[in-house]
């Protein structure tokens, strides 16, 4: 249920909304657990196997990104209507009703006893998570008036734009984001530029030994041991007998 309804019920605690009210819809559950028990527990496992052919599975896909547009679009009105003035309120709220599947996994983990933080959708997003975020940008411009589009249009530019791309990943089998050279040329722009002054780190060891000046330190004068002491009074004696 959590990867099911993981947009409305991380959308609806933000918005300060019972969790559960995804819940409230018996149709919608009786669904779910169908399908999930077909894909895990049917047999000769014929469910997966038949959605797993690429035709079919491309048809699902694209369903897939005609709904995503809907649950942005949902989540960017849903939050307009209690923060009309919050453009960041609302991208936010329609980021999370997009891809709240993602987003709550860590915590769909942790339900499951599979704690994976470094999976975190926050930390290293998924390219589902990034074109959510861009369409949730686009669709809370739009719905301030900062964009002059009209709702369909924009619904329209898109949801080609998402089918699209993501026919061309799976029919292709490639896997790279169409956003990597963007990202790349502002990285290299914005955050990766040469800085005149020192890192805020701990210097190295050479840099160290080169910087502070070799001290010079005195020499202290052997001490001499008892048995080397005996040895040279004994040679000294030998020579004063010889010569005497």
């Amino acid at each position: 249920m959590l990867s099911c309804f993981g947009g409305a019920v991380l959308s609806g605690i933000m918005l300060a909304e019972p969790p559960v009210a995804p819940l409230s819809n018996g149709t919608s559950i009786l669904l779910a657990s169908l399908l999930w028990y077909l894909v895990f527990y049917c047999p000769l496992d014929l469910m997966y196997s038949s959605t797993a052919q690429p035709p079919l599975r491309l048809v699902l896909s694209i369903m897939k990104e005609v709904t995503r547009t809907w649950k942005v679009l949902g989540g960017v009105t849903q939050a307009r209507k209690k923060y009309k003035d919050g453009l960041l309120v609302m991208i936010a709220i329609g980021c999370a009703r997009g891809a709240g599947g993602g987003l709550i996994s860590n915590f769909e983990q942790l339900v499951r006893g599979v704690w994976k933080p470094e999976t975190n959708e926050l930390l290293k997003m998924s390219y589902s998570t990034k074109v959510t975020l861009i369409g949730a940008v686009l669709f809370a411009l739009q719905q301030t008036h900062y964009l002059p589009l009209h709702t369909h249009h924009l619904m329209l530019i898109y949801t080609t734009f998402t089918v699209v791309n993501k026919a061309r990943m799976m029919l292709t089998g490639s896997a790279t984001s169409p956003f990597a050279p963007i990202e790349s040329v502002l990285h290299k722009t914005l955050f990766a530029g040469f800085s005149p002054y020192a890192a805020l780190t701990a210097p190295s060891t050479n840099n160290v030994a080169k910087s502070v000046p070799a001290k010079s330190v005195p020499t202290k004068k052997r001490r001499q041991s008892p048995a080397n002491g005996a040895n040279k009074d004994l040679q000294t004696k030998d020579k004063s007998k010889k010569n005497t």
